[in-house]
């Protein structure tokens, strides 16, 4: 498992006394609308720049609640509130400390700090959502990783639909999360198409990764360091043409010498192969 650390992501489960129930109920119509925001009985809602164009994020006082892809912001705003039960007014921007951190994040920054509002979300969820934000930017998991990191290895299936209801896309990057066999699969924000648009803006080529999966390619490995990678981890991505080496298991590697890198962790697909 790793020891790094993981985000605070942000449940109702804190909500102090009786108010974790009222975070449930309408809101009432005559408190303030920033008072109703700032303890998440309200939610607002504003457009953010990314590699797929114009997004919607909405926010409250517990954190970032829905990355959303509409034709413009009532439309998104319309869907947020039908979802959430809460009422959802449009901002210009998001406030600034906020818009900085998503930057930072959809730059590559893994360890930026943004709350999350996640709220009626299980337990096994938040993990997988947790476990992809380690993933870094430019880089890419198999289910089957996050199944076995989380300590579940048998609930690859589940991750894959843990991912497909994330509803904080680009923040929580589900798009660096790949089906088992090493295929691009779904995405959640858009679907496939999107998926490829957005690792591709991080410096991956989707068609090349899944060319290599259809020929049975899942890990690499140097001759110079007998050391088997993800083949887009940072040290893989490295290694010369000359010295690279692929593997179809973890397993067909060990027999050759080649041991797991300790960055990216391949031991852990074996658990969920």
């Amino acid at each position: 498992m790793s020891t790094m650390p993981t985000p605070r992501l942000n449940l109702t489960d804190d909500a102090p006394g009786g108010l974790r129930d009222l975070l449930f109920e309408p809101a009432p119509v005559h408190v303030p609308e920033h008072v109703l925001v700032e303890t998440g009985l309200a939610d607002r809602m504003a457009p953010i720049d990314s590699p797929l164009g114009t997004l919607w994020v909405a926010w409250n006082g517990r954190g970032v609640s829905e990355v959303e892809q509409a034709d413009d912001g009532n439309e998104a705003a319309a869907r947020h509130e039908a979802r959430t039960g809460r009422r959802t007014t449009l901002a210009g921007a998001p406030p600034e400390p906020l818009a900085a951190a998503i930057r930072r994040r959809l730059a590559g920054e893994t360890r930026v700090r943004i709350p999350l509002d996640l709220r009626g979300r299980s337990e096994f969820e938040v993990a997988v959502w947790t476990k992809a934000l380690e993933i870094p930017r430019g880089e890419v998991r198999p289910y089957g990783w996050i199944a076995a990191e989380i300590g579940r290895p048998k609930a690859v299936r589940a991750v894959g639909t843990a991912l497909g209801h994330n509803p904080v896309p680009v923040i929580v990057p589900c798009h660096r999360v790949v089906r088992t066999d090493g295929t691009i699969g779904q995405y959640s924000l858009g679907g496939p198409g999107n998926k490829r648009t957005i690792l591709a803006a991080e410096g991956l080529d989707p068609a090349a990764l899944e060319d290599a999966a259809r020929r049975g390619e899942r890990l690499s490995g140097s001759t110079t360091t007998n050391i088997v990678c993800w083949p887009t981890c940072r040290h893989a991505r490295r290694t010369q043409d000359r010295y690279r080496v692929s593997f179809r298991s973890l397993r067909e590697a060990a027999a050759r010498g080649y041991r797991p890198c300790k960055v990216c962790r391949p031991t852990a697909v074996e658990a969920a192969a």
